[in-house]
């Protein structure tokens, strides 16, 4: 396709093999393949053009200027066919065409002498002896319907947006039934079970009966009205747009959308002349239509809430620690409080003079300084299979050997610590340099038997240590000064070797002094 595009005396040639295009101007979300930026009466997007069934269309997308062919105004007014040298007007550009010829022909069992439309050419009269709404089908009409059912499910699969899903079942529901003029696609919400309004043809004043509509829906079977078969108090509807007297509507066939037994809405095409009626033939294709509608429908509902809960999930993994996160993610059964014993190493991180900082600095600050420290220090935890257990204020609870067992959680806590004091220095200087406030760090690690696992109650719980031993590690992060790593004797038992430290004793409040160890460096 070629489309030979002027705006303002300036001509630009736009080449395409694509079956289909989108023209307007740029979108959030919605793909433009012809830009026609910047005449600022080009709507986003404007208008679409698309090949099928060897013809090309043309439909204006609910625009503000409208879409002009040939003169003609198309808003509002459904598709057209569009031929080669046809001039379209969008905004205040002009666009012309030129069309492969094989598809801008009729296909060769039809009369590509005649004008009519190709419902036209495979609609034969009805035999007024017939029961109403029978008609009698062409063998091209058959063929054109066994094509349009092999093609439907990929192009329904092919949309990966809703909207634009429900639109195109429409446009289909109205390619395959001869006659249909303009047609509707309404959804039942779950909640109200009122029927939304989803996609029409045309856009604005969709043509339909909600009647009727929720009849189908009831009835959970498809059905032809016409004139001549009245339904009761449609006429009494209070003035709702969709009523089939007031949009002239004399035929119409509503088919609701049914999965697993329950009907998500309904998809209707009807004709407002008396000569256009439908046969049965007509019902049960619609019905087909709905079906597989219903069926991409649910498909892409179940999409989206998969892409939600992994949003949520990814949201709520960032809440733990990628060991604790590492093991509900491949955690089968349901989760129960409870706890097990387990040796682990504690490790508390305090930064000293907090609260007294704290309580000269704005809020913006104080969160400020906790988020620069913390961005530098936690991943240092993590680098060394470390999980974080909890956050108190400005303190950092970490464990090593839970969730999962660590052999090495002894040295891998030490090494941690003394990184991460060295991380404290680093972002000290940093923060010195643009002229804000710094503090120290203490640290306190000890090890013990410990009771590790989901701790509270059903409704709220979490994952925790608890024990003697964590109490411990409390007691030397209270003892540390600013930049010192202290341990416990447990730990000095089996780090000895690859640290050098400094024995000391400590003052508590509860348990009289403490020997600790001043870890200054790991040895060579």
């Amino acid at each position: 396709m070629k489309i030979t595009y002027s705006y303002q005396g300036k001509e630009a040639v736009f080449n395409t093999d694509s079956e289909q295009i989108v023209i307007g101007r740029p979108l959030a979300g919605v793909p433009i393949q012809l830009d026609l930026t910047p005449d600022r009466k080009v709507s986003r997007p404007h208008a679409r053009i698309w090949a099928e069934y060897g013809r090309y269309w043309i439909e204006d997308l609910n625009s503000a200027a409208g879409t002009r062919i040939n003169g003609e105004e198309l808003k509002n007014r459904g598709r057209r066919r569009l031929h080669s040298n046809d001039s379209v007007a969008i905004g205040e550009t002009t666009l012309r065409f030129e069309l492969p010829e094989n598809k801008d022909e009729f296909p060769a069992t039809l009369s590509a002498e005649s004008d009519a439309s190709l419902e036209d050419c495979v609609t034969q009269s009805v035999d007024a002896a017939q029961p109403a709404f029978s008609r009698t089908q062409t063998t091209s009409d058959s063929d054109r319907r066994l094509a349009f059912f092999y093609e439907l499910p990929l192009k329904l699969a092919a949309e990966a947006q809703l909207p634009g899903l429900l639109q195109l079942i429409v446009e289909q529901s109205l390619d395959v039934i001869s006659g249909a003029r303009r047609g509707a696609l309404f959804i039942s919400e779950r909640q109200t079970r009122e029927l939304l309004r989803v996609a029409s043809i045309p856009v604005d004043n969709p043509a339909v009966s909600l009647t009727l509509a929720a009849k189908a829906i009831d009835q959970c079977e498809g059905f032809i009205w016409s004139r001549s078969l009245p339904v009761d108090n449609d006429q009494e509807q209070d003035g709702i747009p969709g009523s089939a007297f007031e949009h002239n509507i004399q035929s119409a066939i509503y088919a609701p959308l049914i999965w697993k037994g329950e009907a998500l809405g309904v998809v209707c095409v009807d004709n407002d002349e008396s000569s256009g009626a439908f046969g049965d033939d007509d019902r049960r294709l619609l019905q087909a239509v709905a079906h597989q509608a219903a069926m991409a429908i649910a498909h892409l509902e179940a999409e989206k809430n998969l892409r939600t809960k992994a949003r949520v999930l990814q949201n709520f993994m960032k809440l733990v620690s990628p060991p604790l996160a590492e093991r509900l993610m491949h955690y089968q059964g349901p989760i129960r409080p409870g706890g097990e014993f387990r040796q682990a190493t504690i490790l508390f991180s305090d930064m000293r003079g907090f609260t007294q900082l704290s309580s000269r600095m704005d809020p913006e600050d104080v969160s400020e300084m906790i988020e620069d420290y913390f961005s530098r220090l936690v991943p240092i935890v993590f680098e060394h299979k470390g999980m974080i257990d909890k956050y108190v204020g400005d303190a950092i609870v970490a464990v090593f050997g839970s969730p999962s067992a660590d052999e090495q959680q002894y040295y891998n806590s030490v090494r941690a610590a003394l990184e991460m004091q060295s991380t404290m220095q680093s972002v000290n200087n940093d923060r010195k340099i643009q002229g804000k406030i710094t503090t120290e760090l203490g640290i306190g690690i000890n090890c013990g038997e410990v009771v590790h696992g989901f701790i509270g109650s059903p409704d709220r719980m979490e994952f925790t240590v608890i024990g003697d031993a964590v109490n411990r590690a409390s007691r030397y992060c209270d003892g540390a000064g600013k930049g010192q790593v202290l341990i416990s004797p447990e730990m000095y038992e089996r780090v000895w070797g690859y640290v050098e430290a400094e024995q000391i004793s400590i003052p508590t409040k509860h348990e009289g002094e403490l020997t600790a160890y001043w870890v200054k460096r790991l040895k060579d």
